[in-house]
């Protein structure tokens, strides 16, 4: 294992989840039930042998400092190992002087401390599985300067839109970094994952600072396309970039199918979460669940079908949940209908008895609302 630190990305600029974004950032997410978006790219690092992790915030921080905690629930060396929180103080959504580049700036003297020769910087707001290890050993033997991670898919016409794409020649590489505008259903998507030498880090964050203070290390990157050696790298297994809030509602319920999920969750490689000691869920005689998961310490009297349920939630007798997220803590009256949802936290569906949207376009309730 070559020695390396890990850099957890603040949000995606070009992306916003509607209606959850108001209340936490992206890596705060409620992820299928239990865990939370952030638990992935940390959990790959932690398994991966990184136990040196900075994870970098830029707004709304309460709930990820409060999920992230010490660190110590992810299985990072108590001795040697940190997870470091760090700030950005421009925290203005959809400011254009909202970079990534700008975060580190800010923060440049906690990177320099570290004396990690490489170093892994991943997204807070992508769920995949990698073993980093690998991928830093596969990075070192190539000689390349800089290693980006990419999936390939055939459906970047419609998905997929918010995120950069990668242009790589016959030998895997990187020729250019472009947008993703949707003219082509066939594209290697950028994992916003990148592996190279600190020091090189170092410089380009000095180098894009001085040339832009717009440029994001995606624009410095693939500014240095020509000078540098830059390699892509394909990822397999299930991957979804959570950049709205249609790819939000997506990715959790296509991982209620079984097979899906096996893409995803691996024998020996654990996604490590903040636990909690609440009781199993409680079934009653009228409850019917049918392909879901539901999380632990949830009172189910009603139907449930094709749905992601949080922690503490409630169904009450007579309601029906289809095709829904439901986070954490939130109430389902009696005789309600809920279909095409995401329901957030507290939220309490009492009086209304129907709520059905369009399932092209599934509907949201805000968090701590009364209906």
């Amino acid at each position: 294992m070559y020695n390396a630190f890990g850099i957890i990305n603040p949000s995606n600029r070009h992306s916003w989840v509607e209606g959850l974004e108001t209340y936490r950032p992206s890596g705060a997410f409620s992820f299928m039930g239990r865990y939370r978006v952030i638990d992935f790219p940390i959990s790959n690092m932690s398994n991966s042998g990184i136990d040196r992790i900075q994870v970098y915030i830029n707004r709304k921080p309460l709930s990820l400092t409060d999920h992230l905690g010490s660190g110590r629930h992810y299985n990072i060396n108590s001795k040697r190992g940190r997870l470091q929180v760090l700030f950005s103080e421009n925290t203005a959504e959809h400011d254009i002087y909202n970079t990534d580049i700008s975060a580190y700036m800010e923060n440049i003297e906690c990177i320099q401390r570290m004396h990690h020769p490489y170093v892994v910087i991943a997204p807070s707001y992508m769920v995949y599985t990698q073993d980093y290890s690998e991928l830093i050993a596969s990075h070192v033997n190539s000689g390349a300067d800089i290693t980006l991670l990419y999936h390939s898919v055939d459906n970047a016409k419609d998905h997929y839109l918010s995120c950069n794409v990668l242009d790589l020649n016959r030998q895997k590489g990187v020729l250019a970094i472009e947008q993703n505008h949707g003219t082509a259903k066939s594209r290697n998507i950028f994992m916003d994952t990148y592996i190279m030498k600190t020091s090189l880090f170092i410089e380009l964050i000095h180098k894009a600072k001085k040339m832009s203070s717009m440029y994001t290390l995606t624009d410095i990157i693939n500014y240095e396309c020509s000078e540098l050696d830059i390699r892509g790298m394909a990822h397999r297994g299930f991957f979804a970039s959570i950049t709205d809030f249609q790819s939000y509602y997506d990715s959790n319920i296509s991982l209620i199918d079984f097979k899906t999920a096996t893409e995803l969750f691996h024998e020996g490689w654990p996604i490590y979460t903040k636990t909690n000691d609440s009781c199993p869920t409680q079934y009653f005689d009228t409850a019917n669940v049918t392909s879901s998961v539901v999380s632990n310490g949830c009172l189910i009297e009603g139907t449930i079908e094709n749905s992601v349920i949080g922690r503490g939630c409630v169904v009450k007798k007579g309601s029906v949940v289809k095709n829904s997220i439901i986070l954490a803590g939130a109430v389902i009256g009696e005789n309600v209908h809920v279909e095409n949802q995401v329901v957030d936290k507290r939220a309490q569906l009492i009086r209304v008895k129907e709520i059905v949207s369009n399932p092209s376009k599934p509907g949201y309730i805000k968090r701590e609302d009364v209906l």
